[in-house]
C-alpha cells in the first residue's frame, strides 16, 4: 500500500504541534518524528491508512492538500497536494457520536442545539476559509451545517479543559465541541492555514457509527483494482 510504504520510510511532523499518541493499530507501520519531538510517534489507525491509501492512489484530492480525520482515534493526518505526509495531531470533536448532521442545525444558535445534535458529520468535504460569527476566520468544512476546523477558542479552553482533553492519551475525552473540529493552535497557524488558505483543500472525516464503505463507496472499487478483493 502506498501510505503504508510512506509511513515506513518517512518521519515528518508539523513543527511545534503536539502529535497524537494513541495506541497504534495492530500491524500498522509507525514513523517516528524528528529528534526535536522524539517522544511522539505518528500512529494512524488501520482505517485512516486505508482511506489515505485510496486518496493517494486515485488522486481524489485533485492536487489540493487534504486532511484525514479519524473520529474514533480523535486525530487528524495532514497531507500536501502530492500526497506527502506532513503531520498527525490530536483533535477535539462533537460531543455526540453520529455521522450525519441534524437537518437545520446550521441555522440554529448555539444555545438551541440539543446534545444529540452536537455531531461531527462524516464524509468528503471541499473545505475553504471564510468568516464565522465575530468575524473569526475559520476553515469551513461543511458551511451549511456550521462545521469548521479552527484552533481551541480561548473562552472555552478554560471552562471545558479543552487543551487538557486534547493532550490526554485517551480519545474519549476529546468529545466536547458542538460539531466543529478543534486543532492545536501552532498546527493551525503554521501548517493548516498556509496550505488551505489559497485554494482550499479536501477533508475526509471517517465515520464512528456507519461503515467506511457506506461513507466512502469508492473504497470498494479501490480494493478490487488494487487486488485486495471485495470488502
Amino acid at each position: 500500500m502506498i501510505i503504508l510504504q510512506l509511513f515506513a520510510g518517512l518521519a515528518l511532523v508539523a513543527a511545534g504541534a503536539p502529535t497524537a499518541t494513541r495506541p497504534k493499530a495492530q500491524g500498522v507501520a509507525t514513523a517516528k518524528v524528528p529528534e526535536a519531538t522524539s517522544e511522539a510517534v505518528l500512529s494512524p489507525s488501520a482505517d485512516a491508512l486505508r482511506v489515505a491509501d485510496w486518496i493517494a492512489a486515485s488522486h481524489d484530492n485533485h492536487a489540493l492538500p487534504y486532511a484525514v480525520i479519524d473520529k474514533r482515534d480523535a486525530s487528524l493526518i495532514l497531507f500536501d497536494g502530492k500526497g506527502k505526509l506532513l503531520a498527525q495531531v490530536p483533535v477535539l470533536l462533537g460531543i455526540a457520536p453520529g455521522d450525519d448532521a441534524t437537518p437545520g442545525v446550521g441555522s440554529k444558535k448555539l444555545g438551541e442545539i440539543g446534545p444529540a445534535e452536537k455531531t461531527t458529520p462524516a464524509g468528503r468535504f471541499l473545505a475553504k476559509f471564510g468568516y464565522a460569527a465575530g468575524r473569526q476566520r475559520v476553515l469551513w468544512v461543511d458551511y451549511t451545517n456550521s462545521v469548521a476546523i479552527h484552533s481551541i477558542p480561548g473562552d472555552a479552553a478554560r471552562s471545558e479543559n479543552r487543551r487538557a482533553r486534547m493532550l490526554s492519551p485517551e480519545a474519549d475525552d476529546n468529545r466536547i465541541t458542538f460539531g466543529c473540529i478543534n486543532v492545536p493552535r501552532a498546527f493551525y497557524a503554521t501548517n493548516l492555514r498556509p496550505m488551505f488558505e489559497k485554494k482550499g483543500g479536501y477533508v475526509y472525516i471517517l465515520p464512528d457509527t456507519r461503515s467506511l464503505e457506506d461513507v466512502f463507496p469508492r473504497l470498494r472499487v479501490h480494493a478490487l483494482v488494487s487486488g485486495r478483493g471485495a470488502v
